[in-house]
């Protein structure tokens, strides 16, 4: 019983271990954010987004996102009027710094992205699937 006890302990144990190690490792301030697509600051594949606090140069519109720690996940798109669009999802995480998104509505296709740089002032993102936007 005593070995049976014990290898029940290293069980869970490993188990605790190997989802630990598969979450997210992103900064709080991160979650509940309002990140803006900073497009002036790109470089190849790469996306930059910066809090809807920062002092952008005129646009005509930006996209965004929210990450919320819950596992909710709402992606801005331009609306027709020129407004942000609400398109509400939910993530996971795929390792320490890429997420899926699976989005309510249908016509908008999951997405996954690497975080490459997740600071308080900026996020920088690779995206590994095409996305609508």
């Amino acid at each position: 019983m005593k070995n049976l006890s014990s290898v029940l302990v290293l069980l869970a144990l490993g188990l605790m271990a190997s989802k630990c190690g598969n979450r997210l490792n992103v900064p709080e301030t991160v979650y509940g954010q309002t990140w803006l697509y900073s497009y002036e600051e790109d470089s190849a594949d790469v996306r930059t987004y910066r809090p809807n606090t920062f002092d952008f140069p005129p646009s005509r519109g930006r996209t965004g996102f929210m990450l919320l720690k819950d596992g909710n996940f709402i992606r801005y798109g331009i609306a027709p009027a020129d407004g942000l669009e609400e398109q509400p999802g939910k993530w996971e995480s795929q390792g320490k710094k890429q997420i899926r998104i699976q989005f309510n509505n249908q016509k908008h296709k999951p997405e996954e992205i690497e975080i490459l740089l997740a600071e308080p002032e900026v996020m920088k993102i690779r995206r590994k699937t095409t996305t609508e936007q």
